[in-house]
This record gives C-alpha cells, sequence and structure tokens, in this order.
C-alpha cells in the first residue's frame, strides 16, 4: 500500500497510519449546521498528514491507535495536505 509521502490532493486514498496528536475539539458552524472538529495527526514510515475528524468521530479515537483510512479524500487546504472521510471513506481501528 502507498504510503503518507505518495498522496497527492483530490484523490481518493487508502491510508494505514498511527494517529500522533489530537487537537482540541472545536465548535463549528457549516452551511449543515452546528457541529465539532478536530485535527488528528496520522504518521507512516514515509510522513505525517493531517486527518479531519467531525461530530462523533472527533471522540472516538485516541493518540497511539493504529487505524485504517479506507477510501478517504485527500485535498489541499491552505497548501497542506489533509485527509477526510468525504461520502464513503471508513476509519477503522486496526488490532
Amino acid at each position: 500500500m502507498p504510503g503518507i509521502a505518495s498522496l497527492q490532493a483530490n484523490q481518493n486514498a487508502t491510508i494505514d497510519a498511527t494517529i500522533t496528536a489530537i487537537s482540541a475539539v472545536r465548535d463549528v458552524t457549516t452551511s449543515r449546521g452546528a457541529s465539532q472538529v478536530a485535527d488528528a495527526t496520522l504518521q507512516d514510515e514515509t510522513g505525517t498528514i493531517t486527518l479531519t475528524l467531525w461530530g462523533e468521530d472527533t471522540k472516538r479515537f485516541s493518540v497511539g491507535q493504529k487505524i485504517r483510512i479506507t477510501d478517504g479524500w485527500v485535498k489541499d487546504f491552505r497548501g497542506k495536505l489533509q485527509v477526510s472521510m468525504g461520502r464513503s471513506g471508513k476509519i477503522t481501528v486496526e488490532p
């Protein structure tokens, strides 16, 4: 499986990585209404990327967990790559 370093904006991606940090949860208002958001830093042997966590996902994960993102969406946000779940993505915790 390709690593984080090979990801490019505007593509779907499957990533195996470890959560190395999670930001404080922020309350935000989007076009869909009020929600909560947090940023998790993911790392594999090739690099790091930010994972945007929304809603219940902000409470579901913790630092040190190994996760697999399946069909996540990679985007360029303010000059840095980020991954989010998009419409069909899933996050699973690996044993």
